[in-house]
């Protein structure tokens, strides 16, 4: 029973998690003209309408199986939602090339904030099965969310930090590092995977393992 709570709890958070990360992504693009995920039905907080066969269901359930044959004594959860899609022509045009980049950053501020407001009701004594679900979901609300939010910061195409550095780089005149991720894009999943699988991997999220701390413990 209690390992369904947990998984239930963890599954309900990486969707909200996800989903919400997306829809950010086409809100704050529509806030300058952009009506192009409205159209399209993808700001709706229905989870049907974001769910990707792939990065919402299969990949974190084998992720998730193949930590338990690991013998990972707790296992987390991690995936992603169908991309919402953005015109970056209309936004840039009617807010410039830092509206690009708050359009890019959307997504990881809405993951912080999740995580920021999980942690502050997170702080009880579980007695109940209602109270163990909710313990657990304000948990994995902070966990996954902060991991999501490293993740995407990592400034690697297509990952929204690289969109990030790209926009503010052209605000400042540099179009070099555009080029230069432009070259490499076609590589961007490989080299993520490299950094996902291999022991480079605790570097990068260390960061997030300091920010959950933080954020549980306070």
């Amino acid at each position: 029973m209690n390992e369904i709570i947990n998984f239930s709890a963890m599954a309900i958070a990486l969707a909200i998690s996800v989903i919400g990360h997306e829809i950010m992504h086409g809100w704050v693009a529509k806030l300058y003209g952009d009506l192009t995920a409205t159209y399209a039905g993808r700001l709706s907080i229905n989870p049907i309408k974001h769910i990707d066969p792939v990065g919402t269901i299969i990949f974190p359930i084998f992720l998730y199986l193949s930590q338990k044959m690991a013998g990972v004594a707790s296992p987390i959860l991690f995936g992603w939602a169908k991309p919402v899609p953005v015109d970056m022509f209309v936004v840039i045009k009617n807010g410039g090339y830092l509206a690009g980049t708050a359009v890019s950053l959307a997504g990881v501020a809405y993951n912080f904030l999740l995580a920021f407001i999980a942690s502050l009701f997170i702080h009880f004594e579980p007695t109940s099965i209602l109270s163990v679900f909710i313990f657990y979901f304000l948990y994995y609300t902070i966990v996954i969310n902060i991991i999501l939010m490293i993740f995407n910061l990592l400034p690697i195409p297509p990952l929204d930090g690289a969109n990030a550095v790209r926009y503010t780089a052209n605000f400042f005149g540099n179009r070099s590092i555009g080029n230069f991720y432009d070259k490499i894009e076609r590589f961007g999943m490989i080299i993520l995977l490299i950094l996902l699988f291999t022991p480079i991997s605790h570097y990068i999220f260390a960061p997030a393992q300091s920010i959950i701390h933080w954020l549980i413990n306070n």
